[in-house]
C-alpha cells in the first residue's frame, strides 16, 4: 500500500523541519505562528505524535533535562514526487504532457524561467536518448 500524502498541516510541519531540524515542538510552534499558523502548544505536540506514528518524523530522545526534538523521516523530494503524482494521476488521468502544458496556461513564466525549463528540458532529453 502506498503510502499517505501529509495533510495541509503535516505538510506545513514538513517544510518547517526540511529547512531546519531537528527542532523541538516550541520551536516548530514558534515558526508556525510567524508563518500565520497559531495553534496550541498541545495541538503541536499531538500532531507531532502522529506525524511519529505514521514514521513521516523521528522523535530524538532528549538531551539531559531538555524537550523532545524532531526530525523528518521523509525528504521534500519523496514527498513532493509522490504528491505531484498522485496530482498527475488523478487530475490529468497520468499525462505528464497535459501537466506541463496546464502548467505553462497558469504560470506566469519570465523569459529566464522559460530558458532554465528549456534547458532541464533538453538535458532530460539528452539523458533519455543516451540511456
Amino acid at each position: 500500500m502506498a503510502a499517505e500524502n501529509p495533510t495541509e498541516l503535516e505538510l506545513l510541519i514538513l517544510k518547517v523541519l526540511w529547512e531546519r531540524s531537528p527542532m523541538t515542538a516550541r520551536q516548530i510552534r514558534e515558526v508556525l505562528a510567524k508563518r500565520g499558523r497559531e495553534l496550541a502548544h498541545t495541538s503541536v505536540i499531538t500532531m507531532l505524535q502522529r506525524m511519529v506514528d505514521k514514521r513521516q518524523l523521528d522523535q530524538l530522545d532528549p538531551e539531559v533535562g531538555k524537550a523532545f526534538r524532531f526530525v523528518p523521516s521523509l525528504s521534500e523530494t519523496d514527498v513532493s514526487g509522490r504528491m505531484l503524482g498522485d496530482l498527475i494521476e488523478r487530475v490529468f488521468d497520468g499525462s505528464a504532457e497535459a501537466v506541463m502544458l496546464s502548467l505553462f496556461d497558469v504560470s506566469d513564466l519570465d523569459e529566464d524561467s522559460l530558458k532554465r525549463l528549456r534547458r532541464a528540458f533538453n538535458q532530460k532529453m539528452r539523458e533519455k536518448n543516451n540511456g
